[in-house]
């Protein structure tokens, strides 16, 4: 059992604090990490309770220039939304601001699952 939790436990690497931010939800912290060989973005509260959110993950194939670009424009959106960039709610006031209300109505029920189907026009109009 002991070597099982061992091989488990070093799949996973450091977790790395890459910036901090602030929104009128609370402090929120951007961490880095590799797991299985992969690095995963995530973007956590600061206080540990609340949602957490996967930024990306495969950064490691673009290199550092790709993670401080990242990091950097993502802080700054939230800055700009003063909300958490990948939180569905932005997304949905984003879309009803640009469609009106009737529109974006038929799309809660896809955003509530993480989910943004786009529409295609397959007639070449």
């Amino acid at each position: 059992m002991s070597q099982l939790m061992a091989c488990r436990h070093t799949t996973a690497g450091e977790r790395v604090e890459l910036s901090r931010y602030t929104v009128a939800s609370g402090e929120r912290v951007i961490y880095g990490q590799r797991i299985k060989g992969v690095v995963r973005i995530t973007d956590r509260p600061a206080n540990g309770q609340g949602r957490s959110y996967l930024i990306d993950r495969g950064l490691e194939e673009d290199g550092y220039d790709a993670l401080k670009a990242l990091v950097a424009d993502y802080t700054a959106q939230a800055a700009k939304l003063d909300d958490v960039p990948m939180a569905a709610s932005v997304l949905r006031r984003h879309l009803e601001r640009l469609a009106g209300n009737e529109r974006a109505r038929h799309l809660r029920p896809a955003l509530r699952h993480g989910i943004l189907i786009q529409e295609v026009n397959l007639s070449g109009r």
